[in-house]
């Protein structure tokens, strides 16, 4: 390489945007930008955890009720397949930046993916389809069971907070699948250095916020209440 090239590669370094200072500037902005945006969907998922507190507090029994029509088993399995998710989202970012080679980095990206394809295809094949046959899908042919009582109305509207809740995550899950594609490909061309690692970086944030919201999602529908209820399945 002859020294104009060395001084170019040395000006514009690999994923260098013209608009910044160095490549610093760039990474913090980067950084900033997807904080802002974790920002606003904490707010949005907020109001629906709000939400879902209040009408619990209203009507403890029918919540309870509705969280033991719920299959633990999947819950606890899919927290622990995203909590791995995490794990291996780090080591691709940590693969980066110690210089290890581009398969290394797809590899644990793929793996990613195919973790958080397994938390979806749990959760539409297993736990949803279970709620569609057992009738306690709002929307689809909801049926209340006698041994719910008065409490019937109450039990729906907290099957309708566990569809909008767990389906809003679902979709930040196929969002994330995207972007991991997205990812992959990049590292396939050889995108990331030790210098350039950011889109990585932000990608994680990402998914970490998603694996969080679970984490929360978890124990407010699934564990959280006392013995109301008198029967599940």
């Amino acid at each position: 390489m002859s020294d104009l090239a060395v001084h170019e590669h040395e000006a514009n370094p690999t994923g260098f945007a013209h608009q910044f200072e160095d490549l610093e500037q760039q990474h913090d902005a980067g950084r900033l930008g997807m904080w802002i945006f974790l920002a606003t969907e904490i707010l949005f998922f907020g109001g629906m955890f709000t939400s879902y507190t209040i009408y619990r507090s209203l009507h403890p029994a029918a919540f309870d009720i509705g969280s033991h029509l719920l299959e633990v088993k999947f819950g606890a399995t899919n927290t622990a397949v995203l909590i791995c998710s995490s794990l291996t989202m780090a080591l691709s970012i940590h693969s980066a930046q110690t210089g290890k080679r581009k398969g290394t980095i797809i590899g644990w990206l793929i793996f990613t993916m195919l973790l958080g394809a397994t938390f979806l295809f749990l959760k539409f094949r297993f736990e949803w389809y279970h709620d569609w046959l057992e009738h306690i899908m709002p929307g689809f042919g909801f049926v209340y069971r006698p041994e719910w009582g008065a409490n019937g109305p109450q039990v729906q509207m907290f099957m309708c907070f566990y569809f909008f809740l767990t389906g809003l995550h679902a979709l930040h899950m196929i969002v994330g699948l995207g972007i991991l594609t997205v990812l992959v490909i990049m590292a396939a061309r050889g995108r990331f250095t030790t210098q350039y690692y950011v889109p990585l970086e932000i990608s994680g944030l990402y998914w970490h916020f998603v694996d969080i919201v679970w984490i929360f999602l978890f124990p407010l529908l699934y564990l959280i209440g006392g013995r109301y209820s008198t029967g599940g399945h």
